[in-house]
Parts: C-alpha cells; sequence; structure tokens
C-alpha cells in the first residue's frame, strides 16, 4: 500500500512541510507506506498528473492552500480518470472549513483531513494498513466524510511531532520552514491563526537542538511559521540569545513579530546580531486606527514607529513592514495615509498585500457587514469594499507593483529617496510612476531588470529636466552597487580618454600595492578589474539634493554588505 503526500509549492525554492510532519508523525512502522512529492504551481498540471500516476499511488492526499487549489481542483478530476481505484484526500487551511460543502462540490474525493493532521493521519494510514474497515473509519477524530463530521481532533503536543529535517542535500538553495509554536494570541479577522485558541510551544531544549542543526549544515535560511514569534518574552530572548552565541556566519532566520510588544532587552540583543543573522517581518496592515479596532488589532502606532526605527538605527536586522489593501474604513486617502506613515520608517521591504477572505476567518462573516466584495475562487481576494472601488483597487495593483520593482527590489535606494523630494509624498511618486507605465505599455511587455534604470530616468525627464545628470549619476552608482556590469549602460555614456587613462593607472597600481583590494592575493590587473569597478561621478551620490562634487569610488564585489548586497565601495584619492 501506498499513500502519496503531495505538496505544491508557490515556488521551487520552497518546501512543504506539512506533508513532512505528517509522514514524521506517523512513525517509522509506516514510513515505508509513505511518499512524498512536490511541484510548483509553475509546472504544467498535466505533468503533475503523469508523474502521480508514474508514481501508481493506492492512496493520495494534497496539501491545500488558497495559491495550489486551483490546480489541485483540475487534478481531482483528471486523477479520477486515469487512477479510478485511487482514494483522494484533502487536508490544509484551504479545506479544514466549509468541509461539507466542499465534500458535496467534489464527487471524487474520499474524504477531507479538517484542521490539525498529524494525529489523523496517523489513525488514517494505520487504517489503511489494518485492511480499511468501513466502521472503523468513523470513529477516526478529524475526518469529514461523505457520511458527515467524525468530530474535532484534540490538540497535538508540540514536542511529539518529530523532527523531520535530516538529508539536507534536496533542501539545496531552498527555504528551510520551522515551527516552534502552534496558535496565536491575538484575533486579528483576517487571520486563520486567531481561529486556533491553544497557543502550544516546542520546548526550548528541544528547539535549540533543532536550531543547532541547522547551524551546523549552514543552511542559507530558516523561516519561523510561528505566527508571533515573539508573544512570550522570555522564551524569544532564550532562543535569540543562542542563534547570537551560536552563530556561524552564514545562516539566516526570519521571524514574524509584532513589533510593538518588544522590549529593551530584546532591542539590545538584536542590536548585537551579525548582519544578516535575523530578519523580522511586522504586520503594520494599517495605521487608520478605526481600521485597527475593526480588524480586532491590538497596536500602538507610535511605540512601533519606535521601536522599527530603533532596530533600523542597528543597521544589522532586515525590517519587513506589510500593509493590507481592502480593510474596513480605509478608503484610498486612508490608505495613502498608511502607506506613508510605513514608508517613512525606512523598511527594507514595504509588502503591499490585498485582502483574502479566508475559509473560516472571522473576516468572512464579516465582510457583508463591511460591503467586502471579493473573489469566489481562490486566493478570494478583495474586489471592492464599502471604502474602496474596483477601480480603486485596480490603481492600487499598480503602485503594489511600483513598489515591488523600485522599492522592495533594494536595486534603487539612492536615487529613490532623491526623487521623492519632487513629490509631494512617497505615495504619490509611485502613483506617478504607476500612470508613466500604463502610458507607455509597460504593465504589459514588462522592461527588464536593466532596462528598468532607463525607465526611470525617461520618467524623471518629464518631471525634472533640470537635475538630469544628477539623477544619472545616483542610478548609475544604483546599478553598479549590485551589478559587476560586462558594459557600461547606455544611459552612461562613453567614458573619456582621461578617464579609461586614470582607470587603467589605478589598476596597474593597484596590483603592486594593493591599497584598496587587498583580499585580491595573487590576482594580475586584469584579474582585479573582472571583480572591482572604478567609475567617476560629478554629483555627490550620498546626497538626496544636487550637490556638485567629482568623484572615483570604487566598487568591490567580493565583500557585500550581507543586509542588502550591495558591494563594497571607496572613495579612490
Amino acid at each position: 500500500m501506498k499513500f502519496l503526500l503531495v505538496g505544491i509549492n508557490a515556488k521551487f525554492i520552497h518546501t512543504n512541510p506539512a506533508v513532512r510532519s505528517l509522514k514524521a508523525y506517523a512513525g517509522p512502522e509506516y514510513a515505508e507506506h509513505i511518499e512524498i512529492a512536490e511541484y510548483t504551481i509553475n509546472q504544467y498540471t498535466r505533468d503533475i498528473l503523469a508523474d502521480i500516476y508514474r508514481k501508481s499511488p493506492d492512496v493520495i492526499g494534497f496539501s491545500c492552500y488558497i495559491w495550489n487549489f486551483d490546480i489541485v481542483k483540475l487534478l481531482l478530476k483528471e486523477l479520477k480518470k486515469v487512477l479510478p481505484d485511487t482514494d483522494i484526500w484533502l487536508g490544509g487551511p484551504e479545506v479544514s472549513y466549509h468541509g461539507e460543502e466542499t465534500i458535496k462540490k467534489f464527487g471524487e474525493l474520499t474524504g477531507i483531513m479538517v484542521g490539525e493532521g498529524e494525529e489523523t493521519f496517523k489513525s488514517l494510514i494505520k487504517w489503511y494498513a489494518d485492511g480499511g474497515d468501513e466502521n472503523a473509519l468513523k470513529s477516526i477524530r478529524g475526518l469529514q466524510l461523505p457520511g458527515g463530521f467524525t468530530g474535532v481532533a484534540k490538540p497535538v503536543d508540540m514536542d511529539t511531532i518529530p523532527f523531520f529535517y535530516n538529508d539536507m542535500s534536496e533542501y539545496k538553495d531552498r527555504i528551510i520552514y520551522y515551527e516552534s509554536s502552534r496558535g496565536c494570541p491575538y484575533s486579528c479577522s483576517y487571520c486563520l491563526s486567531s481561529v486556533e485558541k491553544t497557543l502550544r510551544f516546542r520546548s526550548l531544549d528541544l528547539v535549540k537542538s533543532e536550531l543547532q542543526f541547522f547551524l551546523d549544515k549552514k543552511v542559507k535560511q530558516v523561516k519561523f511559521i510561528d505566527r508571533t514569534f515573539n508573544c512570550d518574552h522570555d522564551r524569544t530572548m532564550e532562543i535569540w540569545r543562542y542563534i547570537h552565541e551560536h552563530d556561524n556566519g552564514v545562516t539566516n532566520f526570519h521571524f514574524e513579530i509584532a513589533a510593538d510588544i518588544l522590549k529593551e532587552d530584546e532591542l539590545d540583543l538584536l542590536k548585537e546580531f551579525r548582519p544578516g543573522l535575523a530578519q523580522l517581518e511586522i504586520g503594520v496592515q494599517s495605521t487608520n486606527l478605526m481600521t485597527i479596532d475593526a480588524i480586532n488589532r491590538r497596536m500602538d502606532i507610535d511605540k512601533l514607529r519606535t521601536i522599527v526605527e530603533s532596530v533600523k538605527a542597528g543597521r544589522n536586522v532586515h525590517e519587513h513592514l506589510d500593509l493590507i489593501v481592502g480593510l474596513p474604513y480605509e478608503d484610498y486617502a486612508s490608505f495613502k495615509k498608511s502607506f506613508n506613515d510605513v514608508y517613512s520608517m525606512e523598511p527594507e521591504q514595504l509588502q503591499m498585500g490585498f485582502l483574502k477572505v479566508l475559509k473560516g476567518a472571522k473576516m468572512e462573516a464579516d465582510a457583508e457587514k463591511y460591503g467586502i466584495c471579493y473573489s469566489d475562487e481562490p486566493p478570494y481576494e478583495v474586489l471592492f469594499t464599502n471604502w474602496l472601488n474596483f477601480g480603486e483597487v485596480l490603481r492600487l495593483k499598480q503602485v503594489e507593483e511600483m513598489v515591488e520593482l523600485y522599492y522592495n527590489s533594494n536595486q534603487f535606494t539612492h536615487i529613490l529617496p532623491a526623487m521623492v523630494k519632487i513629490f509631494e509624498s512617497p505615495f504619490d511618486m509611485f502613483e506617478e510612476l504607476a500612470k508613466f507605465y500604463e502610458k507607455n505599455g509597460y504593465f504589459v511587455a514588462s522592461p527588464a531588470r536593466s532596462y528598468r534604470y532607463n525607465v526611470l530616468l525617461n520618467f524623471l525627464r518629464d518631471k525634472d529636466p533640470e537635475n538630469m545628470d544628477f539623477y544619472r549619476d545616483l542610478a548609475l552608482y544604483d546599478m553598479y552597487l549590485r551589478e559587476n556590469l560586462k558594459s557600461r549602460p547606455d544611459f552612461a555614456g562613453e567614458l573619456s580618454d582621461d578617464e579609461k587613462m586614470r582607470i587603467k593607472a589605478f589598476f596597474e597600481a593597484e596590483e603592486k600595492e594593493r591599497k584598496y583590494l587587498p583580499s585580491y592575493i595573487g590576482f594580475d590587473k586584469k584579474q582585479l578589474r573582472r571583480n572591482a569597478h572604478l567609475e567617476f561621478f560629478d554629483f555627490d551620490v550620498n546626497s538626496v539634493v544636487p550637490a556638485k562634487k567629482e568623484t572615483a569610488i570604487l566598487f568591490d564585489y567580493s565583500e557585500r554588505n550581507p543586509l542588502n548586497m550591495e558591494a563594497r565601495t571607496c572613495v579612490i584619492r
């Protein structure tokens, strides 16, 4: 008997911890009966179908989320055609609510594993191994069957879930997800974690030993999937102190936190972290107090700002701040204010999400009350509300794309602060840029990454033509900070004969003296030029206003800032 657990991820770099947890919890006695298969939403459905068919499973279990459920639905119908005798089960947050409706809609299903799955799956795999008595199936709690629901399964003791990472070769260049708690003490109406009232923790001794495993293996990133990691102060300090004291210089840890509850000793400890050791995801969602109250958030916005700025001052921890479009009482003007409030905190990333009305979340019950109309199909995204019409939602979608391309990419960190000065607000800047994109057809034919600098300069030519030389210097500086270019960008113009001579002379001298590039032991002048770049600027590239300052700057690509991957720079005198 083979039970195939299927995860369909959003991207290749992602992994599915749910299917691994189910297999591990079932225990070694059933390991030979369980196989895991992972795919991505970017694959052709027919290719996934073919691969599942070749595996010849007797039972299939799909891990279902808003990002993959459309594909799962397509597979259900086709699988029943090519594997008519195979049982098909669903599980995960997308199908854990309204199970009776889902069973009726999809006749191909054998059943649904509702809610937390470990204990339910272990009982189910045992049921199959024992021969599959029909009456015994109804005694397994946590199953939605065609004949009804068998009852809620008891919450799992977090310490009884085995650690399922062993052979790390299969996770090369992929994100590792780690769970040290379940549930959340808060009741945000848009979030499914607020439904889970039993907040449970994995014991600290176990957590430390498992984090040490990741540290020993020097994995690139470990992403905690705890909904509010810092809800327990003492526990937070223990874990942060451990990763700080055992830092391997490579591994990055990602935490989702409530910033406004961070205490002074937590902030002090964060300041001691190696740059790149940790990154914090902070859900602001809105700065409109009526909105915050309507979604059951408890947040001190002034304190949040102070703490975000305190963390940023350390210049060693990446901060990712989230906003949600489509919340109650947030109209276009209100969202614009929320955006500008968060932008002024200068996070490394500003995420503009759009409200998803998830099955089972309180917002689903409140949607009619707030006039929130959303898509009938996953991801159930907002279309309009009592405060935002569909046209405004579409405009905000375009603003979001501009923020992703020009702010969150971290490729325009010097030109954007200068650009903001010529607009009334940061939001106005991105809104105007979105209009420029639409006018020139760039939303349809998206410019390549390198050409986005040209697009930005073309945009600025209409807005501030007198200072184009300044903006060209900033764009060139930003480009060389991240890219070891083989040829000069066309907007930079050709080097003069004098500049060519000075560059040649610099690398000839550096081959002998190693005054500026000491780490390139044994490199000749040609090799040095392939790994570093010397550029001349007419303006001060660290100023947000035009200021004449002739400078020669060296970009060293062997040493990058781990927080933003910018090349090391130094002024050549």
